[in-house]
């Protein structure tokens, strides 16, 4: 079993998230709930071209900027 990250970002206009996976560019899905994601994103990335693993993971970092 591979494990990935996956990004959910919250769809302000239609509802839901939009789904990327980082190792996987051009791997995008959406669902209305986290679970959804999760299971879209799942059967994204088995239904894809071959799949790389992820070697290395993915780094969120918020900051601050001056207004």
């Amino acid at each position: 079993m591979k494990k990935y990250t996956i990004i959910l970002e919250p769809d302000l206009e239609e509802g839901g998230y939009t789904v990327t996976v980082p190792a996987l560019p051009g791997c995008i899905t959406q669902g209305e709930t986290v679970e959804q994601c999760i299971e879209r994103a799942r059967e994204a990335i088995a239904n894809g071209e071959p799949v790389p693993e992820e070697v290395e993971r993915p780094q969120m970092v918020t900051i601050d900027v001056a207004a």
